[in-house]
Formats: structure tokens, sequence, C-alpha cells
């Protein structure tokens, strides 16, 4: 897996942050080349869990460059060839609607398209409260679409959030290694997390 180039999407599901931080430093252990892209949210909005320019910094310390956060800055993925593949940590059902009706008007989703123009991998890690309701058509169609790969995920609150679902993040880099092969991850969907 070494001298590959991996693009790393953040959307703005701010709560899974520090989840995202630990997957970026195990993709730069294991010497890919990051590219990191914002969606607009998060490059500017200061949340209770990060300030944007905090969290921002953070990234860009971990791959060694500056974050694309434009669409100029994020149209040249697909004519440049510049990824291998591409991960979406968090991916917020707003960013799978458009995904999924071909919408791209933010730097994450204009960058996926591009990639996909190359037939390459797209790696997404689903957080959203509506999962299982509003977005479960967005996310159904995605699941059959090709060059789309999930990381594992599960419902995160059955009881207090019955329609939420968010990826186990831990999995983000052996889905990215099965995606890299043309495979997805399984299994798709987990059981309960483990409490205690």
């Amino acid at each position: 897996m070494q001298n590959l180039t991996v693009g790393f999407a953040v959307c703005g599901s701010f709560c899974t942050f520090s989840r995202v931080l630990p997957v970026l430093r195990e993709l730069a252990g294991e010497d890919f080349t990051l590219l990191p892209i914002f969606s607009a949210a998060v490059y500017g909005t200061d949340t209770r869990f990060f300030k944007a320019a905090d969290f921002r910094a953070q990234v860009e310390a971990i791959c060694g460059r500056p974050v694309v956060h434009t669409l100029e800055g994020a149209e040249p993925i697909g004519p440049k060839r510049l990824l291998d593949a591409l991960v979406v940590a968090p991916c917020t059902g707003n960013t799978l609607g458009k995904l999924a009706g071909g919408v791209t008007d933010s730097p994450v989703t204009l960058a996926v398209k591009a990639h996909l123009h190359n037939g390459r991998p797209v790696v997404v890690a689903v957080s959203t409260n509506d999962a299982l309701a509003a977005s479960a058509p967005n996310l159904g169609r995605l699941l059959a679409t090709r060059h789309y790969y999930f990381v594992p995920m599960r419902q995160d609150d059955p009881a207090g959030k019955p329609t939420s679902l968010v990826a186990d993040f831990s999995l983000t880099l052996p889905t990215l290694r099965q995606a890299l092969a043309g495979r997805q991850l399984q299994p798709l969907l987990l059981g309960p997390a483990k409490m205690g």
C-alpha cells in the first residue's frame, strides 16, 4: 500500500472529529500520501467540539499539506488523476444525498465526482442521525453504485436514536485496503457497540 495518494474528505458531523484524527494518523503511518479536503462547514465553523482553525491545523500537520476547501481546489482531482482512493469520513446525511443525486456544489462532493471520473474507489464512513429514515434511499443508492465502498457501520443508540448509523472509524484502513482491491469489507452492518 505504499506510494499511494489518498484523499481524505471531512464533512460536518462535528461530534465524530475526535474519531477522525486517529484514522488520519493511522493512514499517515501506512505511508500513504494524504490530501485533506474539507466541506465549507468544516473549514469555517467553530463548534463545542473543535475550533475550526485548531482542527484544520491538526489535520494539516498530520497530512503535511494544506486543506483543499474550495471548488477550484477540488476540480483538478479528476483531470490530473491526483488520487488512488478517496475517503469521506465522516459522511453526513446531507453529503450522502448530494452524492446520490449528483450534486457537486461543495469541495467534498466535487472531489468525489472528479475522482469517480477515473473509476477509482470512494470509501464512505457514514455518520448521520437519519440514515434509517430520510437518508435511507440515498444510502441504498450509493450501496448499489459502482466504486463506492462503506466503512462498516452500526446503530450507535438504537433506543435513543433509532434511525442513526455511525461508521466504526477504526475499520477505515481495512475498508480502504479492500476497496483498493475492489472488494467491500464485511460484515457491513455491525452489532451494537460493546459497553464498558
